[in-house]
């Protein structure tokens, strides 16, 4: 069996997000970028399944520009087998990273796709749902087990209410959430190794997907500074101080 895992190139986690001064867009010069942080944790499920022997080879496949490829370098490093770069220059919208996946998923035929439930970047959380649509297969949002056996996959989901098992038939689309695992640490021997790994390019001309923009970004803002806190001497101050914010009735 085949994995299929997507890694979505983002400003690292750690990076405090800054705004252009024009207001449009975010400042990616000189700053730190990453694989998506649930992406990751997809890889490192999508790994620990081939090593316990249910699945033969994970791809990689990222959608962007050709520095994505760092991304995908490191996903090889991390253990993946090869790696599918989808080129192109504009951000997309998640429908058509679907579109994108879609055909790769023709191309390959994988048992499982796994993705992270959401990036950081936009938090959209809908490639996943919408990728599980168009190829009409089961889906398996916010995992933090997975387990396999044979043609099934029983996975632990993380909802309001608690906690969630479902088991769905394969090949099925599944994204994790953060307590899914802790992804692996990559080492040097890996980095170089990586290197020599096949890494295909191709363009979303030659998936014959259309890139289509459903929705228009006006301009990017920072969120507003939080306001300073007060000191109140005693409850009944404080019950007063909330009382004229209306925050208590």
């Amino acid at each position: 069996m085949k994995i299929l895992v997507c890694l979505k190139r983002v400003v690292d986690y750690n990076v405090r997000i800054r705004v252009k001064p024009d207001a449009s867009g975010v400042v990616t010069d000189g700053v730190k970028m990453s694989i998506n942080p649930f992406d990751e944790i997809a890889l490192e499920e999508a790994l620990r399944i081939r090593e316990a022997g249910d699945a033969q080879e994970v791809i990689a496949l990222s959608i962007g520009d050709a520095d994505c490829q760092q991304q995908l370098r490191t996903g090889l490093a991390m253990g993946a087998d090869r790696a599918i770069l989808v080129g192109t220059d504009t951000a997309i919208e998640p429908l058509t990273a679907a579109r994108a996946i879609l055909e790769i998923i023709k191309r390959e035929e994988p048992g499982l796709v796994i993705l992270g439930k959401q990036a950081i970047d936009d938090d959209c959380n809908q490639t996943g749902q919408m990728l599980a649509a168009l190829w009409d297969r089961p889906q398996a949002t916010f995992a933090s087990k997975l387990q396999l056996a044979g043609d099934k996959a029983t996975i632990t989901r993380e909802v309001d209410a608690g906690l969630e098992q479902i088991e769905v038939d394969l090949p099925a689309v599944i994204t994790t959430d953060l307590r899914l695992n802790e992804p692996r640490y990559v080492k040097l021997p890996d980095i170089m190794k990586a290197k020599k790994k096949p890494l295909e390019s191709l363009s979303l001309g030659e998936l014959g997907v259309t890139e289509t923009l459903g929705l228009q970004i006006e301009d990017y803002a920072s969120p507003p500074e939080r306001a300073k806190g007060i000191m109140v001497g005693d409850v009944t101050e404080l019950l007063s101080t909330l009382r004229d914010k209306d925050l208590i009735g």
